[in-house]
C-alpha cells in the first residue's frame, strides 16, 4: 500500500510543479475545501479566478481522476451528472504537497 502512495505522492507534485499560472493548485485546492463537486459547480469557482472552459476543466479534473487517481466519482443515475470527490486518504497528502509549495489553502 505505501508503494501505491509514493507513487501518487510523485505523481502529485510532478502535476504541481508543472502548474504555471496556479490552476492547477487552485482546482486541488477547491477539492480540499469541498466534500463533493460537480464539473459545472466547479467551472463556477474556477471561472471568478481563472478564464477557462467548462471541458478545459471537465479534461483537468478526468486527468486528476484517471492519472493521479485521488478522487472518487460516482453518478446517482444516469440522468445527473458525475459527482467527483476527494478521497480520504488523499486529504493529507494533497494538503502536504499544496502548503510545502505555500500555496494559501484558506480563502477560495
Amino acid at each position: 500500500m505505501d508503494s501505491i502512495k509514493s507513487k501518487i505522492k510523485r505523481r502529485l507534485q510532478t502535476f504541481i510543479e508543472l502548474d504555471v499560472n496556479g490552476l492547477r493548485t487552485h482546482i486541488l485546492s477547491v477539492f480540499l475545501q469541498v466534500q463533493k463537486t460537480t464539473i459545472d459547480e466547479l467551472h463556477q469557482q474556477i471561472t471568478s479566478k481563472f478564464e477557462i472552459s467548462r471541458s478545459a476543466v471537465a479534461s483537468m479534473v478526468g486527468y486528476i481522476y484517471s492519472k493521479l487517481g485521488i478522487l472518487r466519482s460516482y453518478k446517482e443515475s444516469y440522468k445527473t451528472p458525475i459527482v467527483y470527490s476527494l478521497k480520504e486518504e488523499y486529504a493529507d497528502l494533497l494538503r502536504t504537497e499544496l502548503e510545502s509549495k505555500n500555496i494559501q489553502l484558506s480563502g477560495i
